[in-house]
């Protein structure tokens, strides 16, 4: 346990936050998600969870999903997150997920997914040759949430609608069934580098689906690798400002700024005022002693951990045991209410 943690159920509220298994833990996953996790660990009772029913929306390759899923589990666990005192479990491990997802396919409308704007981006204009599961998978993010009653969900700005469907269909069940079932959990939006943009190119997020290996700091990259993307990183001709108001108009300076206000817990107004007046080459060279310092050691205990496949799986049980107390106890309320006929 770490320094200063609680054990899981002596925290104020419950959290529970969740990860696709897509492979490529880069930059903006670290600063936008799970660094802020580990933050919230010692405030919240915090269940987290590799998503592989949600990977499962669009196809991915099995043997590359089952080394996705320890490789985030692994990536996790460097950064800092405690399987001791939190959950870190698989999504699929607990099957009250999608088994309290369809009693939610049933409670939720479909006019609110039809109001969806993820699933309208990410099935494009192909929306017919969309899997039945990318459309109905916020009843699941739903289920995710609800089926540990959590009180908190770390949400990016992409994901607040979610959240919503999730409150609206508590509230339908709860006054549905003319019970307290569910709480409506509330977002928390906490600390900076929400969204990190791509290196090459300032007005596009951070991504793990970018053609470019270049576009992204990926949480395996060596620290020569590291160090090779920040000097290949877009810029432009002009000196850094001093100041904010300087970063108008400047997205990819803009951008750099910010990774190292994040990487060293600065403000990006505290950076400007040290480097004000510098060339890109020089703040460069600062940017990579910076995120070499911290995701050097991230990357060894990476790898460690990915050569031991065994100790993940058995971290991963555990939590998945733990995980599923929480869930198995709400399952069974929640079938007492709906009216299903106790099993013997």
């Amino acid at each position: 346990m770490t320094s200063g943690s609680t054990p899981l159920g002596a925290r104020a509220g419950r959290i529970l936050s969740g990860i696709q298994p897509t492979g490529n833990l880069h930059l903006g996953n670290y600063l936008g998600a799970i660094r802020n996790w580990v933050a919230l660990q010692n405030d919240f009772e915090c269940l987290f969870c590799i998503v592989d029913l949600h990977a499962i929306t669009v196809w991915q390759d099995p043997k590359e999903l089952i080394r996705n899923t320890r490789e985030v589990a692994a990536g996790m666990i460097a950064a800092g997150v405690d399987p001791v005192a939190n959950a870190l479990f698989v999504q699929s491990h607990v099957p009250g997920h999608a088994q309290l997802a369809w009693v939610f396919n049933c409670v939720a409308r479909i006019g609110w997914l039809n109001r969806m704007t993820q699933f309208k981006d990410k099935a494009g204009k192909n929306r017919e040759a969309a899997s039945v599961g990318l459309y109905v998978y916020p009843n699941l993010m739903a289920a995710d949430i609800l089926v540990y009653k959590a009180t908190h969900v770390p949400v990016g700005e992409d994901q607040k609608q979610h959240l919503e469907l999730a409150r609206d269909i508590a509230q339908k069940f709860n006054i549905d069934f003319g019970r307290e079932v569910f709480p409506l959990p509330e977002p928390v939006i906490r600390g900076p580098g929400m969204r990190v943009m791509s290196l090459r190119d300032g007005q596009k997020k951070m991504s793990k689906s970018d053609e470019s290996d270049y576009s992204r700091i990926a949480m395996t990259d060596s620290r020569d690798t590291i160090a090779l993307k920040i000097q290949k990183a877009r810029t432009d001709p002009n000196p850094l400002p001093s100041d904010i108001a300087g970063l108008e108009g400047r997205p990819e300076a803009a951008n750099l700024v910010n990774i190292c206000a994040a990487l060293s817990d600065r403000t990006a107004e505290d950076i400007l005022k040290e480097i004000g007046g510098w060339q890109f080459s020089q703040f460069k060279t600062q940017l990579t002693e910076v995120a070499v310092s911290l995701l050097g050691p991230i990357n060894a205990e990476m790898a460690r951990l990915m050569n031991d496949p065994a100790e993940l799986d058995r971290i991963l049980a555990r939590g998945a045991e733990r995980a599923g107390a929480i869930a198995e106890a709400v399952l069974k309320e929640v079938y007492g209410v709906v009216g299903f006929l106790p099993r013997r």
